[in-house]
């Protein structure tokens, strides 16, 4: 079996609908495939009605949450929550606030921009997403693709949109322990996102790994394409230790990202041990 535990939609920052996901996971090949939009469950329902014969789906959502990390800082850490209830009503309220949080800050960009004379305009750019979507800075990287200002979304965040340039701004992030807790009383499985992924910004430290692990983390992303062979080496050795299951995933984004889908994979007895744990929801099954 072929599975793949992270990819996105455009239900928040990828560029294949939902429909799409399901149909790009079956070209490539997969016999799993999670749906692990950021802060939202918006893409499930497509997702589900479109799946194909044969093809399993994992509904799942990545969480942005902030953690101590264990360097007497902090920082953003990313959480894949898999298996859940949509609809505990923990998960809502917490998905409804990131959400108008992020729109908030895309506004604010866009306006900072647009007052130096970027072609964006914050509220066309908002106007155009769907409701539920949500929204973040790779939206505003392809409306910057769209005004010819960057040649790529990988151009636009590299020159403009990271976060040491003045059009950045903050936003509030959940705690991760908070969010194990709510996954957890949810009925789903937590691990830890591309934990290690040095060249995206810092990272926790092994000694946070372990603390989480303590506050009831499921899992970590041990094979991501932005973990380089000595990271996924550490990270194996650190989930052994601790007992903690090993994913491997694409993080497929569609064409915002050049990592294809089914880059990386897990192995079927890992995500075996995700639909046991899991009592919020089951896997579907293409019929």
């Amino acid at each position: 079996m072929r599975i793949d535990l992270h990819c996105h939609s455009t239900a928040s920052d990828g560029t294949d609908s939902p429909a799409e996901l399901v149909a790009t996971a079956a070209r490539a090949g997969l016999d799993a495939v999670a749906i692990t939009d950021h802060d939202t469950t918006a893409g499930w329902a497509e997702a589900e009605a479109a799946l194909p014969p044969g093809l399993t789906l994992v509904r799942g959502a990545e969480l942005t949450c902030s953690a101590a990390d264990g360097r007497g800082g902090r920082c953003t850490v990313h959480l894949l929550a898999y298996l859940f209830d949509p609809d505990a009503e923990e998960v809502v309220a917490e998905h409804a606030r990131t959400r108008a949080d992020r729109r908030t800050r895309l506004h604010a960009m866009a306006g900072k921009m647009a007052a130096d004379g970027y072609p964006v305009d914050a509220d066309t750019l908002l106007a155009g997403l769907p409701e539920n979507a949500t929204a973040g800075r790779p939206h505003l990287a392809q409306a910057l693709v769209r005004a010819g200002v960057v040649g790529s979304v990988t151009e636009a965040f590299a020159s403009l949109l990271h976060g040491r340039t003045g059009y950045f701004v903050p936003s509030r992030r959940t705690p991760v322990v908070q969010a194990i807790e709510m996954i957890k009383a949810a009925g789903g499985v937590t691990v830890l996102a591309h934990g290690f992924a040095h060249r995206r910004g810092p990272v926790v430290t092994p000694a946070v790994i372990a603390d989480l692990a303590a506050a009831g983390l499921d899992g970590v992303e041990v094979d991501h394409p932005d973990h380089d062979d000595d990271a996924r080496a550490e990270l194996r050795a650190l989930a052994a230790r601790l007992d903690l299951l090993s994913t491997g995933s694409s993080d497929y984004h569609g064409t915002n990202k050049t990592t294809p889908i089914a880059a990386e994979t897990t192995h079927p007895d890992v995500l075996a041990a995700i639909a046991d744990r899991a009592t919020g929801a089951g896997l579907v099954h293409g019929r």
